[in-house]
């Protein structure tokens, strides 16, 4: 299956929850369509678990392979799986760039990654899927850290989380530690994901 390309202020608000991170798309807080105001379905078990599956797919922006991939990755892992798998989301090179500020979106950032404007220890790298380990140095190709769209993303950043230190001087951002749960999206439970793909 295809990423998704379609509208995505129209998904944020089917799904009920920001995928662009501003927020804006929630001023209308109902489903879109004609029949959107005055919907009142009731989801089923299933329901509820695939939606809470789908929010956090199109979050990170990944196909339905990817993301089954990184969770049966996951599963391998010692600890619980549901805070596994979205340690391992956080990790992805694509995902770190956007909160370190170099890309106002995801989408944006898979793109400076897959035309080779962002490096890792120095070395260039077109991956988005790229998993950064601790101690990892993300940074900018030397051509690439005067793109406009690079210095109004990090001007408009709106924190930075304490996991990353970014170096203003380098353009360069470190990988820390690991997140901890408290510091992923809270808009998520990871349970029902787990149950979904248990059933």
């Amino acid at each position: 299956m295809a990423r998704y390309t379609g509208p995505r202020w129209k998904l944020s608000r089917r799904l009920g929850i920001s995928l662009s991170g501003t927020g804006k798309e929630l001023k209308r807080p109902y489903p879109p369509g004609q029949h959107g105001p005055g919907q009142r379905r009731k989801l089923s078990e299933y329901g509820i678990r695939l939606m809470e599956k789908q929010k956090l797919r199109h979050m990170y922006g990944l196909t339905e392979r990817q993301f089954r991939r990184t969770f049966e990755r996951a599963q391998k892992m010692p600890g619980a799986t549901g805070e596994n798998f979205m340690i391992l989301l956080e990790s992805r090179l694509d995902n770190l760039v956007y909160r370190l500020g170099f890309a106002r979106t995801r989408p944006a950032a898979r793109q400076l990654v897959t035309h080779g404007h962002v490096t890792v220890n120095g070395k260039k790298v077109d991956i988005p899927s790229y998993q950064v380990k601790p101690g990892d140095v993300i940074g900018l190709r030397e051509k690439s850290r005067n793109l406009q769209v690079v210095k109004e993303a990090l001007e408009n950043r709106a924190y930075l989380p304490d996991y990353l230190s970014f170096d203003e001087n380098k353009m360069e951002g470190t990988y820390l530690r690991y997140p901890e749960r408290s510091e992923l999206p809270q808009e998520i439970n990871e349970k029902l994901i787990v149950e979904f793909y248990s059933r």
